[in-house]
């Protein structure tokens, strides 16, 4: 079987060595003619913890990882604008 790739944003980082991809597909509806948004997420392996939230990524379909990851991160296709560190120039800015 061959394998499949999609292009989402990173909207999760939180868990060690995963990310959650939201892929976003916009089809013409059959009856109506209108153009129709569906998003779903998708757990990714992110083997070096790399990837941040607002990050372009493309993800590959692999074996089974776990219980819910069959997916893993291959290439970044666009940085966030604005976050370089995160929340940690934030935070050490006010204080």
């Amino acid at each position: 079987m061959a394998k499949k790739t999609l292009v989402g944003v990173v909207v999760s980082d939180k868990a060690e060595k995963t990310v959650s991809v939201k892929v976003e597909r916009r089809f013409m509806h059959p009856l109506y003619g209108k153009v129709v948004t569906r998003t779903k997420k998708y757990a990714a392996h992110d083997e070096s913890n790399e990837f941040r939230i607002g990050d372009r990524v493309e993800i590959l379909s692999v074996r089974p990882v776990s219980k819910t990851k069959a997916w893993k991160v291959t290439r970044l296709i666009e940085r966030a604008r604005g976050v370089e560190g995160g929340l940690a120039e934030v935070a050490g800015g006010e204080a």
